[in-house]
């Protein structure tokens, strides 16, 4: 098995600008905020077939340890098409069971359970709102939680947030 390492960020279509913003963050030498993108990857061009483009989503996933779900109003809807990219992507996520961050575009720092893809509603994850520190610290901080949690006594098995605290210890 390959070693996994990267981020994989899932988005509807509709919000690649929201992806985009997340990479000139990870880019810009003044915002502390980095991840390995697995879309750098097995890179699947718009004319592929869509198997092929399924088949390069399993081997990105395949490399990666932890997923941001960009979370907005067309999220849901779009996940619970079986024809769409990310209807695919959030099923293999789930079938891999791994860590989920929800970034929420509308600035939201609650679980929003009514926007989230059905599939990941009810597991252990954390939403957090769509800014650069908070989602690193998501990334830096919940992934080894979700892993010690996969084997605890008595597991989470729902969404959360993090309480105000912690965004404001993060000065947001």
């Amino acid at each position: 098995m390959a070693y996994r390492n990267k981020t994989y960020v899932a988005f509807a279509s509709e919000d690649l600008h929201y992806y985009r913003l997340m990479a000139a963050w990870r880019d810009n030498e003044k915002i502390d905020f980095d991840f390995l993108d697995a879309h750098d990857i097995n890179t699947a061009l718009d004319t592929s077939q869509p198997e092929t483009i399924r088949r390069r989503l399993r081997e990105r996933l395949a490399n990666t340890k932890q997923a941001v779900v960009l979370i907005s109003d067309t999220t849901r809807p779009k996940a619970a098409r079986s024809s769409s990219f990310l209807y695919y992507e959030i099923e293999v996520i789930e079938r891999l069971s791994l860590p989920v961050v929800f970034a929420n575009l509308n600035g939201s720092r609650l679980v929003q359970s009514a926007k989230l893809p059905s599939t990941l509603a009810s597991m252990h994850s954390i939403s957090v709102s769509f800014q650069p520190k908070i989602i690193q610290y998501a990334l830096d901080e919940y992934v080894a939680a979700f892993k010690d949690n996969l084997t605890a006594r008595d597991p989470k098995t729902t969404p959360h947030h993090y309480k105000a605290h912690v965004y404001e210890n993060l000065g947001l």
